[in-house]
């Protein structure tokens, strides 16, 4: 689980809660069924109209990688390529083959598998970045969907007042409830900029920056293998692979113990 999700979610929400409290409003009066409906299932409609079908069943899986998502650790993924660095300097480049089968890195495994079978280093770095790009790109298709979401649910909401208000002029022989109307007409519209604002944005900036970490993990996991593949002493691979870090990461590390 994603604390820093959940503890989003809930400081957005509660922060709305307290306002409407203080402003002595109760719940009751910001609940409007029918502002709800047009909203939700005005902005899904238009979302499931602009994507493939393929891409918008794939929304539920999306959503639980921004709430469940393993964090990967740079740091120990740069010590690993390290350690296979001095291994295979001992033993061979060979010797890392069951190392590659063991990893639970898969890009990891790739690379390190191209390496032993003697695949020439240009086509290993192509390959490697042929997968960043892909991965990358599968990416985009759920950040691309949530920042659409977050587009169309204002508007919808604005509709939804629009709607509201329509049906309230038509019944000016009321003024009595014209206040109650105009109130519930006004509910759409913050619908639509809260749900887009508090959820929907954040959710689709929140994927774009996993992909962002994810995508430079792999450009170092790239640096390494080449680094490997080119016999380098463990710490030029380290060397190599600490550009990629950002000064907190490279604080984290241990200065290897011999060549």
């Amino acid at each position: 689980m994603d604390i820093a999700t959940l503890v989003g979610l809930l400081l957005a929400f509660g922060a709305l809660g307290v306002s409407v409290a203080m402003e002595g409003g109760g719940v009751a009066g910001f609940i409007n069924v029918p502002a709800i409906i047009i909203v939700i299932g005005g902005t899904l409609g238009a979302t499931v109209l602009s994507f493939p079908l393929k891409q918008v069943m794939s929304l539920p899986a999306v959503t639980k990688h921004a709430f469940m998502f393993k964090e990967l650790d740079a740091v120990k993924v740069m010590q690993q390529i390290v350690e296979y660095a001095r291994k295979a300097r001992r033993e061979g480049i060979l010797a890392l083959e069951q190392e590659a089968r063991n990893t639970d890195n898969q890009f990891l495994q790739l690379g390190v598998q191209l390496v032993v079978d003697g695949t020439p280093a240009e086509l290993v770095r192509e390959i490697l970045e042929t997968e960043v790009h892909s991965m990358k790109k599968r990416h985009s298709v759920g950040e691309s969907i949530f920042s659409t979401m977050g587009g169309f649910a204002p508007t919808l909401g604005i509709l939804g007042t629009v709607m509201g208000l329509v049906n309230m002029l038509a019944k000016l022989n009321e003024p009595g409830d014209m206040g109650h109307a105009i109130a519930a007409a006004f509910c759409a519209t913050l619908y639509g900029v809260g749900i887009a604002n508090l959820v929907f944005l954040p959710i689709a900036n929140k994927l774009k920056v996993r992909s962002g970490h994810e995508a430079a993990l792999y450009d170092l996991i790239v640096e390494g293998v080449l680094a490997l593949q080119e016999g380098d002493n463990p710490r030029v691979v380290q060397s190599k692979m600490e550009a990629f870090l950002p000064p907190k990461e490279k604080a984290k590390l241990q200065q290897p113990q011999g060549a």
